[in-house]
C-alpha cells in the first residue's frame, strides 16, 4: 500500500480494527515500510538540539521500532531506555537497534506509558509520532508521569505543529478523520486510539506549563511547519 514491503490494504484494515497495542503488534513487521515512522529529518533537528546539550539517561516514550532511540545513543552518556506497550514493536527495536551506533546501554521496557513508575531517572524524555495516541482526557496524566521521570532540569522534547485555520484542508481532513475514528471506536471494542491535531500550540504550552515544565519552542528551518517544544522540569 505505501511500499512493496509496507502492509497491504487489507493488513492495514485488520490492524484499525483491532486495538491499538494488537494493531501495532501486527503492525510491526512492516513498520519501517510506512510514513508513520519518524522522518529522519526531524529527528536530526531534534539531535542538533541536543548535540548542544549533553544527557546521560534518556526515555524514548512510545519508542516503537527504535528510530528515536537509534537518533539518542551516540548523544547519551550512560542508559538509554524505550518504553512501548506493544511487545512486537520492541522485538523489532531491539533486533534494528543490534548494530547502532553509539557507547549508551539500551534498555527496552515493555509496558504502558500512563503506568510509568520511573521517579527522578531520566535528564531527557523524548515522543516521536506517539502523541496521536494518548487521549485527550489522559493528557495531564501523561504529563504526569513523564514530569515525575525526570530529574529536576530534565526536558521532555517533542515536536508538534500549531493549530491549523478553522477554513484550511488540514483542519477539515484532521477532524474529519478524528470522526471516522470516534465512529469506529463508537461501533468496534476494543477501541483504536489515534487521534490529529493533538499536542498542538498554543494549547500544549499552557497544559505543560500547568504540569510543572517551563517551556520553550524552536523554530528550525529543517522543520519546515513543525516545531521543536522543549519543555524543562522545574527545579534546576
Amino acid at each position: 500500500m505505501f511500499h512493496p514491503k509496507g502492509p497491504t490494504f487489507f493488513e492495514q484494515v485488520r490492524q484499525c480494527l483491532s486495538s491499538t497495542r494488537k494493531g501495532y503488534d501486527l503492525l510491526a513487521p512492516k513498520f519501517e515500510f510506512t510514513p508513520y515512522r519518524t522522518p529522519d529529518e526531524m529527528l536530526e533537528a531534534v539531535a542538533d538540539l541536543l548535540e548542544t546539550d549533553p544527557f546521560n539517561t534518556a526515555l524514548d516514550v512510545c519508542c516503537g521500532t527504535g528510530a528515536g532511540m537509534r537518533m539518542l545513543r551516540p548523544l547519551a552518556g550512560g542508559k538509554v531506555v524505550g518504553i512501548d506497550f506493544s511487545k512486537e514493536m520492541l522485538h523489532e527495536a531491539q533486533r534494528l537497534l543490534a548494530d547502532s551506533q553509539g557507547e549508551a546501554e539500551l534498555e527496552f521496557v515493555h509496558g504502558d506509558v500512563l503506568e510509568m513508575s520511573f521517579d527522578e531517572t531520566f535528564d531527557l524524555a523524548t515522543c516521536f509520532g506517539a502523541l496521536g495516541h494518548i487521549y485527550g482526557k489522559d493528557t495531564d496524566l501523561f504529563l504526569e508521569k513523564i514530569h515525575r521521570a525526570l530529574r529536576p532540569g530534565g526536558k521532555f522534547v517533542f515536536i508538534t505543529t500549531t493549530s491549523p485555520p478553522v477554513f484550511s484542508r488540514t483542519f477539515w481532513l484532521s477532524h474529519g478523520f478524528n470522526l471516522a475514528m470516534k465512529i469506529r471506536n463508537f461501533i468496534f471494542r476494543p477501541p483504536f486510539i489515534m487521534y490529529y491535531l493533538t499536542f498542538v500550540l498554543p494549547e500544549i504550552r499552557h497544559t505543560l506549563e500547568t504540569n510543572g515544565f517551563r517551556v520553550e519552542v524552536e523554530s528550525p528551518e529543517s522543520l519546515g511547519q513543525y516545531q521543536l517544544v522543549i519543555a524543562t522540569k522545574a527545579g534546576a
